[in-house]
This record gives structure tokens, sequence and C-alpha cells, in this order.
């Protein structure tokens, strides 16, 4: 595929407000969870959670928009400069010609979490409950294209936990077909009940920070974050950041547990690698999806060896941010972007002793290294795979 310029991004996530933030914490290896003080969710375990949502309504004409994940989509727009960027390509293009595809697993269901709180004593639920502008999946991208103003294809994806890695592809289909000239790509998950509670039913949860990799890691961390990328057609050599190639598949395994084998997961790396023309060999560094579940883990590894060997090393961020989900693909795309930018590697965060039946390079130091090409791996339950290549123009 011809690369894909990758021309502004941003992120708002435990580790702050903006990438400044988020490199920052990643240089200095300073995680950003902390123990459950969700709501009232008394689960004994870890989360990433992002302040300040609480107190941050939305107000003016997309006020009937207002929920946690609508919130949280708001700061990250806003953020970085992103929607500045977005303007500009807005009047490059024309509205009807850059699309807006986002991802999400939750959308705004802590809203609807609250309205069932509050229903009315004959059982039906409050008048100032807006399903369609909060809980509907497509609110999310509906939002978002409106606070941009703009006209182009709009869609939300959930794919569970590679929704928001998915939304890179699609994007890169629709602009190679020539549907649109550019596309903000990202998304959104906050914290709820259900997640919480949902994961716990699972035996999911870690009961301290996750530890991906690790010997004794006994479970995931959740999070909550939102990211947005703009991705044009007009990648000129030497530009800058690019998306290089994208490699889906659909083991379609388990409805909650992966390939043992990691059978889908080395499919969409392979994909990835062909769409870009790279060989395994070329690639500096992969951000592993790397949840902190020992069948994850074993999993993931498993594939990575298989395409990668040992010679690549590799590593989880989400010691740092918690498993956030529908976001996490854009959290770790944007974390892969950061890395190519200012050359790091991050060390696994939390890791005490490398799993010995891991056969992968599991870097354990965070190094500054210049890096050319990263690939960013997201992979959701139902056996939903996505890889995502990253480098220069």
């Amino acid at each position: 595929m011809k690369p894909l310029a990758v021309t502004a991004f941003s992120i708002v996530s435990p580790l702050g407000r903006g990438r400044a933030a988020t490199l920052e914490a990643l240089r200095a290896r300073r995680g950003g969870l902390r123990p459950n003080d969700f709501a009232d969710a008394p689960l004994e375990t870890w989360i990433g959670r992002v302040d300040g949502l609480e107190v941050a309504p939305l107000d003016g004409e997309l006020a009937h928009y207002d929920c946690r994940n609508n919130r949280l989509a708001a700061l990250a727009f806003e953020e970085d400069g992103f929607g500045a960027v977005v303007a500009r390509a807005r009047e490059r293009y024309g509205a009807s010609r850059v699309a807006v595809l986002l991802g999400t697993t939750t959308s705004g269901i802590a809203e609807t979490e609250r309205a069932w709180r509050e229903r009315q004593p004959d059982g039906s639920l409050p008048r100032w409950y807006r399903y369609r502008e909060t809980h509907n999946l497509f609110s999310l991208a509906d939002f978002v294209r409106r606070r941009a103003r703009l006209a182009g294809p709009a869609t939300t994806i959930s794919t569970a936990c590679s929704s928001s890695a998915k939304v890179f592809a699609a994007a890169g289909r629709l602009i190679e077909a020539g549907f649109a000239d550019a596309a903000v790509v990202g998304g959104v998950d906050t914290l709820c009940r259900m997640t919480l509670h949902g994961f716990r039913s699972l035996e999911l949860l870690a009961r301290g920070p996750c530890r991906p990799c690790d010997a004794e890691r006994d479970g995931l961390s959740i999070g909550e974050a939102a990211g947005f990328a703009l991705l044009e057609r007009d990648a000129a050599p030497g530009s800058g950041l690019a998306l290089l190639g994208y490699g889906e598949s659909s083991d379609a395994y388990h409805m909650s547990s992966p390939h043992p084998e990691g059978a889908g997961a080395a499919m969409a790396m392979r994909a990835a690698l062909d769409r870009a023309g790279v060989r395994p060999r070329e690639v500096d560094y992969i951000n592993l999806h790397g949840t902190g579940t020992p069948a994850n883990d074993r999993a993931e590894d498993a594939a990575v060896h298989a395409v990668f060997g040992d010679a690549v090393p590799c590593s989880s961020t989400k010691g740092w941010t918690g498993h956030t989900l529908g976001a996490a693909g854009i959290v770790e795309a944007v974390v892969a972007l950061l890395c190519l930018e200012h050359g790091l590697l991050p060390g696994s965060l939390n890791l005490r002793r490398v799993d010995p039946a891991l056969r992968s390079r599991i870097a354990l130091e965070t190094e500054a290294r210049a890096l050319r090409r990263v690939l960013s791996n997201s992979f959701g339950f139902g056996g939903s795979n996505c890889s995502l290549l990253f480098g220069t123009a």
C-alpha cells in the first residue's frame, strides 16, 4: 500500500493530557494506575482513571451528547492542537472528503447505568436519558463529526479490544477506494460498572497493577482513554510519520480466549508486513497487546516468535495505562508514533521476572534508540485481530 501520512495525533489517558505528558511518563517509567476508586464498584483491583471528567460537562449546541465517553472525546479532540489541524484539513479537502472512523466498546453505557438507577416507580427510564446521543455506539462518531463540522463517511467500529486499531485499516481502504482524502481515526472508552464487574466475573482482573509478561502475572487492569490521529492521502517522501501497513484477521477460536498458538495474531502481523513490503527483521520494536492475563501473553508470544523469532524487542505499555479496551488501539498507536518521533523503546513496566515460558525478546529496560518502524498489536475477544505498522514515509 502507499503510505498514509499521520499529520497529527492526540491523547488523553491516565498518564495525563497530551503527547508531552505521555512521553514524559514513558521516559520516567511513571505509571498511571491506582487502587480502584471508581464510583460504587468496590472491587479489589487497580484502574487507570482520567481525572476531571466528572466536572467537565458538554455545553452549547452539543450538550445533548453529554456523557463520560463524549466528554473524554472532547478533551482529546482539542488536545495537542488536534482540532485545529482537522479544521485545516477540512478547508483543504472539503468537509465531505474527510472521514470519521472511531472505535469504542461500551460507548456511553455509564449513562445508561445511571438512568437505570434513577428509573421511575413504574420502571420507565428518566426523561433526561438520551440513548441515541450517549449509549448508542454511533453517538461517538456522530459527536466528533459534528464537533469538527465534517460531512464525509462516518462510522463507529466495535470489535472489542481491536476497535480503535481497525479504524486505521478501514480508513486506509476508504482513502484507497477514493471515498475520502483524509480520515480522523481514533477511539474512546471510559470506565463503567459493567466493564469492571464483567472482567471480574471472568476472573481476569489483577489485584494490583497489571504485570504483562511477568511470571507471576494475575490479570489485567482496566483503564480509560481517548486518542485521535489524522491520516492523509498525500504522504510525500520524507514528510514524517506514516501508516505503512495494516493486517487484520478473525480466528474466532473462542468468545473470550485467544487461539493458544496465536494463529490469528500471527496472520495479522504477517499481513501488515506484506502490505508494507517490509521483512520481519526490518521492524525495530513491537508494542504488544500484552494485557497481563496468562492466556493472552502466552498466545501473543507464540505468534510473535513464529513471525519474528527472538530478534525484535517487544514490550507492553499497559503497565502504564491499563487496558483501555476499545481505546487500546489508538493509545498504543500514539505510543508507537511517539517512540518513532523521539527515539524511545519503552521497557515493560511492573515486570519483575519474565515468564520463562515466553520465547520472544521482552524488553525490560527503557532505551533511547532511533527507530524506523514500529509494529503495534491489538487483539480482541472473539479473535478479532489487528496489527499496525508505523514508520516514516
